[in-house]
């Protein structure tokens, strides 16, 4: 099973040396672990385009669609077995990188 795991923060590229240096290792864990797919920061809400392709034409709309404090300001995909592990590798992440986290199961395609 695949989650995607989004980190929450007020600020966009917040992280600390020192958080940095703990996300890498927490990221060699994933990847030793046979857990890690995928993960990457994310830029501004502000620098975000929104697509609207239901019409005829497709509109485009600066900004986020969703006006918040806190916003996606990271995520990871992981493969785990079960919601369970998922939630006790990102208790570590979320140390880790010093933010709180979001796990949600992706839907199987």
């Amino acid at each position: 099973m695949q989650y995607l795991v989004s980190v929450i923060d007020d600020r966009t590229n917040s992280g600390t040396p020192d958080e940095a240096l703990a996300i890498d290792e927490f990221n060699d864990r994933l990847r030793a672990g046979g857990h890690w797919v995928f993960a990457g920061g994310l830029a501004a809400p502000e620098t975000s385009t929104v697509i609207d392709g239901r019409g005829e034409e497709p509109v485009f709309t600066d900004g986020p669609f969703v006006e918040s404090k806190e916003h996606m300001a990271g995520f990871w995909i992981i493969d785990a077995p079960d919601l369970d592990v998922a939630l006790a590798l990102m208790a570590d992440g979320s140390k880790a990188c010093n933010r709180r986290l979001e796990v949600r199961p992706l839907l199987a395609g």
